[in-house]
């Protein structure tokens, strides 16, 4: 009951976390496009930048963006903090669940680098908090002034850190640890930045005081920051589901290429919302940078080629001795790996029936990357792969 507990865990706070992302997700897109659409006009309120005018659900909606403040405080204000905050609180839960509870499977790979359990776990934690500092560092120095220096100091950034964490974790751990902290740094602006300055504005209008324009421009940079790097961090939470991502042998140059074009497909976006000529070289960089990310995954994590010659008879029995002795110990009926209540994603390679049936998924996964064992635990050997490499060249015989 305690394995069914956990799972269920899991899953719920896997549930939170999608439903506070969209909620954060869908109210920042939503505000980066307000903001792009807002028109100058005659008549406006003093100290207003302009309006737009929307039509939604039946209702026409009439917005007026102040560029500082308006002259009083509102009766009532809505602040947007909340899905922000449960996203990431969310997030870190599903992080512990998972990647720190279930470390030696998933955060780990001994192969890459023989860490204790509480040590990765610490490194984990220590780089979430420096790499927000570092960031947050640049973003005050005198790069802050300049945002194209300063996205191309912080593209650089994150794309070292992603190839030094391939050298640390496993390449599911490695992206997950990018997700988190791409995740930490976008909700520490709102939380930090964002919010605090905001609430200075409130105090300063309450106050009859002339609310400070640099609190908006600051707030504002670190809302285009999250807006461009949305798109990158979706892309890290589905990975951990695609192998061809995270567990090839360019994993870290494939999250850099998403980087880029995770953040151009925003621009053009944002042109377009701002009412300027749509950008349409953006698809055709973004869909060679898709083209070039499917040939790096291809490449295998040692080097060697994802292709195995197909010998003059394959032996299914040793296929089905392999995949018995490397992988039934989670995919059986009844796992024998701890707190493992049934085999992952109902997948069972207890008989080569199941072995046939799930060809395409050992290609994936055994084969053309080495994502499963997870962090090789059963110490299946190169060879073995080849053999296995053999048996799905020869059109995965069960007989």
């Amino acid at each position: 009951m305690d394995a069914v507990l956990w799972e269920w865990i899991n899953f719920s706070v896997r549930w939170l976390h999608v439903i506070a992302g969209i909620a954060w997700i869908g109210s920042s897109f939503y505000f980066v496009h307000l903001d792009s659409s807002i028109k100058q006009r005659p008549g406006l309120p003093r100290g207003a930048g302009g309006e737009a005018w929307q039509v939604h659900g039946g209702g026409f909606y009439h917005m007026v963006k102040y560029l500082v403040a308006p002259e009083r405080k509102p009766e009532e204000l809505t602040w947007f903090k909340w899905e922000a905050y449960a996203t990431w609180l969310s997030g870190m839960a599903l992080l512990v669940v998972i990647y720190y509870v279930g470390a030696e499977l998933y955060l780990i790979d001994r192969h890459v680098a023989d860490l204790p359990v509480l040590g990765a776990i610490m490194i984990s934690l220590v780089g979430l908090a420096l790499g927000w500092l570092v960031y947050d560092f640049m973003c005050k120095s005198p790069l802050g002034r300049n945002d194209v220096l300063l996205a191309g100091a912080g593209f650089v950034f994150l794309v070292v850190l992603a190839w030094l964490y391939t050298l640390i974790f496993s390449g599911r751990g490695a992206y997950m640890q990018m997700g988190a902290l791409i995740g930490t740094m976008m909700v520490a602006n709102v939380f930090l930045v964002i919010i605090p300055n905001q609430k200075k504005v409130v105090a300063d209008l309450i106050a009859g005081r002339e609310p400070d324009p640099k609190l908006g421009q600051q707030a504002k940079q670190r809302s285009m920051h999250n807006n461009y790097l949305t798109l990158p961090v979706l892309f890290v939470m589905i990975s951990n589901h695609y192998p061809l991502a995270f567990a090839s042998r360019f994993n870290w140059l494939i999250l850099a290429l998403v980087l880029v074009v995770g953040a151009i497909i925003r621009h053009f976006y944002n042109e377009r919302h701002a009412g300027r000529p749509n950008p349409w070289w953006v698809w055709w960089v973004a869909t060679a940078g898709m083209v070039l990310i499917a040939w790096l995954s291809t490449a295998a994590p040692s080097g060697e080629t994802a292709e195995a010659a197909t010998p003059a008879a394959v032996d299914v029995a040793e296929v089905e001795n392999i995949v018995l002795a490397r992988c039934s110990m989670c995919h059986a009926a009844e796992p024998i790996w701890p707190d493992m209540p049934a085999p992952p994603k109902g997948v069972m390679l207890d008989s080569i029936e199941a072995i046939h049936q799930h060809a395409r998924q050992i290609d994936m996964q055994v084969v053309r990357t080495h994502a499963m064992p997870p962090g090789n635990l059963t110490e299946i050997t190169p060879e073995e792969r080849q053999t296995l490499a053999a048996w799905l060249a020869a059109g995965a015989p069960a007989e």
